[in-house]
Formats: structure tokens, sequence, C-alpha cells
């Protein structure tokens, strides 16, 4: 048992290992229990709730949960919050529960009460999950959940895993792969951040890491990336940058497994969806309860000074990854933009991050062939 624990302890500590069991159970649709202290919560994401799982927190709960809302959420069902929420549920109606969490026309039918520690955490969970931002939740008695086989986590052990995952990072492996443009290209795997999730530092070329080293965050994007989807410019844009480097010095282009500006990818596509529908994509992440940019990239910056950088020309329309890379101690040198197609499926798109997250976007350099990569920042 000593060895187990040393083994834990010098990966992070016991804290992070529950968290990261939580994070399984709750993407696996089984609830789990967050404590702190003597008071403990019973949460179960919206998205996995049916009636067997109504039927155990209601009897555990004696009939008192509540539904957890984000703010972007109750502001898309008419509230003025700029905090998340609770809403009662003295009966876990799933009809109710779904129409509050995710219909497009719901109104808030109740109070709405502010959340506590454990509520907050709750959320937290979900978020890292990259699940829907929505959690029933409902405090237990200690006595009511023992021998239920239940994960526990601590409150302040999920508050800090963000912070937590950054200072685990380690490179796990490292192999020359040539691409097509950029045949001289090295690609070195990360390991560690949220979840545990891998992430990829691409090394174009020989960049001088003693200068000033080219450098783009370049978020993951399945459709984009791997299936040449319209709706955005990722897949250019990322095998633009990478030619783009090769013929000017080289640079480091990290790929991060952010889907969906951090939501994940079920809940891009729920997105898309609600895109289809007339939203733009920040009203559509709204809706689902997502703020405009879930992303973190303190990490990122982590794995840069792993390589060696510290001196950055930073390729990207976005100026929170600017202001990022420059918080995180890195010497913004200087920043590049990276324009690429327009699409008629795209526009609106463009338009939005623009006008509505301030992204450095020129829409009618867009149609230059002769731009160095793309426009999803």
């Amino acid at each position: 048992m000593a060895d187990i624990k040393h083994i834990l302890e010098a990966d992070g500590g016991v804290a992070r290992v529950t968290v990261d069991r939580a994070l399984s159970e709750l993407r696996a649709g089984r609830p789990v229990v967050i404590r702190s202290g003597r008071s403990h919560v019973i949460v179960i994401g919206v998205e996995a709730l049916d009636e067997a799982r109504a039927g155990m927190i209601a009897r555990l709960s004696n009939r008192r949960a509540r539904l957890l809302l984000p703010a972007p959420r109750l502001r898309r069902l008419g509230l003025d919050r700029a905090r998340a929420g609770a809403i009662a549920l003295p009966v876990i109606d799933l009809r109710r529960i779904t129409a509050l969490a995710l219909e497009v026309g719901a109104r808030v039918d109740a109070p709405v009460a502010a959340l506590g520690k454990l509520d907050h955490a709750a959320l937290e969970l979900a978020r890292l999950a990259l699940i829907l931002p929505a959690v029933v939740a409902a405090q237990v008695p200690a006595r009511a959940i023992e021998g239920e086989g239940l994960i526990r986590v601590d409150a302040g052990a999920i508050e800090g895993y963000r912070a937590a995952g950054v200072q685990d990072l380690r490179i796990v492996g490292r192999a020359p792969v040539p691409l097509e443009g950029a045949p001289d290209t090295e690609f070195v795997v990360f390991r560690g951040g949220e979840g545990l999730r891998d992430q990829v530092a691409v090394v174009v070329g020989k960049p001088d890491f003693g200068g000033v080293v080219s450098v783009r965050l370049h978020s993951a994007c399945l459709t984009g990336d791997l299936f040449g989807s319209l709706k955005c410019d990722c897949g250019d844009q990322l095998r633009h940058t990478a030619r783009f480097m090769a013929e000017n010095g080289g640079g480091v282009l990290l790929y991060l497994d952010q889907e969906g500006r951090g939501n994940g990818l079920s809940n891009k596509i729920r997105a898309y969806k609600l895109q289809a529908q007339g939203f733009d994509t920040y009203d559509a992440d709204e809706v689902l309860g997502f703020d405009h940019d879930q992303r973190g990239f303190d990490y990122a910056a982590v794995m840069l000074k792993m390589l060696g950088v510290a001196r950055v020309r930073v390729m990207t329309n976005n100026p929170l990854k600017i202001a990022a890379l420059e918080e995180a101690g890195l010497e913004v040198v200087s920043d590049q933009r990276v324009i690429g197609r327009r699409t008629e499926q795209n526009i609106r798109y463009l338009a939005a991050k623009r006008d509505r997250a301030g992204h450095l976007i020129d829409i009618a350099e867009a149609d230059d062939p002769s731009s160095a990569g793309g426009v999803s920042d």
C-alpha cells in the first residue's frame, strides 16, 4: 500500500487521480460524489440522465435535487445573469430538465438560486469532462451513499485540477514525420494537461531556439483539419502554416487537443446543428451553456519553454493567444496575421469572430490565395 501511495504522489497526487477517475465516470454517464468537509453532493450530467438514474438521485437525496446551469444558458432562458445558478427540482422531471438545459425557446420557470462551493465544482467537473455544462445535483448525507460504489472527489481537487495539470506536462515521444510542403519536420508528443490528453509540438525545419521562433497555437478541428469542412478554414490553415514555416526559417506549430474552442467534439457538433438553424457560432455556444472561448493556453506556453523557446513571433488572428503567451512569460516580439480562403459557408463565421471576439481579421484579405494560413483561431 505504501508503494501505491508513493506512486500516486509522484504522479501528481491522490487528489488529481480522483479527479481523473471522476471525469471518466461522468463521461460514462455515471453519477459521482463531490465532497467538502462533511458536505456531500451527488451529481450527474443532464445528457446521461434517464429514468433509472433519476430514480437513484431522488432516492438518495430525499427528492431535494437541483439543476445547475451556467450563466450563458441562464441568459438564453431570459435572465440577466453573470453567474451560474440552481433551479429546484422537487420532482426530477426529465422533460422539464431537458427543456431548461437544451431547448432553444425555453424560458426559466422557477426562481434561480446562487451556487455553493460544491455546485461550482460540479459545473467545473462537467466542463473538464467535455460534456454538456448542465448538471443535476443533490445534497446527500454520507450514510446514504455508503455501499453505492460511487467515486468521491474533493471540491478543492477539482478547483486546482487545471493548474496542477500544467505542471505535469512531460515529453513521451518524438520522431521525424515528413509532411507535404514541410519534409523536415519532427513531432514531439507531450502528455499531461487536462485529462492526460496528448498534445503535439510540430517542429518544422531547424528553427533557432536561441532567437525569435515563429509559433502557431492550433486547436484541433476534426471537421476542418481532416475532412475539409467549408464552415472553417482550419485544414488549409494547418497545412499552409507548416509550409510557410518550412520556407521561412522554420517554426513550432502546437497542435492542441481543444476541439470546438475547448467544448469538445460532441458539443461542437451540437453547436453546428444550431448554426444550421441560423445561430452564429457564439450564440450557438451560449444556447448550450458555453462562454465564447473555453480554451486555456497556459500549457502551450509550458510546451514551448520545454523546447527551449523564449522569444516568439506568433502566427495568429486571436489577441487572446498573444496575451496568454505574454502572461506566461514568453517574449512576443511580433505577431503575424493568418488569413485564409473565404467561402460562402464561412463568411458569417469570420464576421462573428471579428465583430464579437475581436479577432484581427480583414475579411477582404481572405480571398488572397497568397495568404499564409487559415482563419480558425
